[in-house]
């Protein structure tokens, strides 16, 4: 299976997850793609307790839940994210939230600052215009991109996704 992915970092809040849904809506229709977030503290909650799958999955037990428009999997163990691709079967694109030591081309999302921490993973920053200007001279050699426009969002993507198999 071939494919393209490209990494999204950046502080809680920065809008990371609306950036992600923005370019999915916008190339669904086109293109299939998957998504994979990350959840470092491990504190995403997937079914309400006392529903089935989460009675289900209290047991222990690794749990996929199957309907006609989609597929849930609970799991008790860590998975990599080779083996979540497959799961997903075809696609076109992968873009990723966090994992930042999955080397991937990697966009970073700020909104207020642009925290220097991220800067050794980035290849390109999204910012708004709540971010101070000048920009710092630490973003040289780093595309910067305005958070706002999609279409070049899109456009740096398609340029620099890494293609996968």
């Amino acid at each position: 299976m071939d494919y393209k992915a490209v990494a999204f970092t950046g502080p809680s809040g920065s809008g990371k997850t609306t950036l992600i849904e923005k370019i999915a809506q916008r190339l669904v229709p086109e293109r299939k793609i998957a998504i994979v977030k990350h959840d470092p503290s491990d504190k995403a909650v997937f079914d309400r307790a006392g529903k089935d799958s989460d009675r289900f999955f209290k047991t222990g037990a690794e749990v996929a839940v199957l309907s006609p428009s989609r597929t849930s999997l609970f799991s008790h163990r860590p998975r990599t994210i080779k083996e979540v691709v497959e799961l997903f079967g075809e696609f076109d694109l992968l873009l990723v939230e966090g994992l930042k030591t999955l080397p991937l081309p990697r966009l970073g999302v700020f909104r207020g600052r642009i925290d220097p921490d991220y800067l050794p993973v980035l290849q390109a920053v999204a910012i708004d215009d709540s971010v101070p200007r000048p920009l710092p001279s630490s973003l040289e050699g780093i595309d910067i991109l305005d958070l706002n426009d999609l279409d070049a969002i899109i456009d740096w993507i398609d340029a620099h996704a890494l293609s996968m198999q």
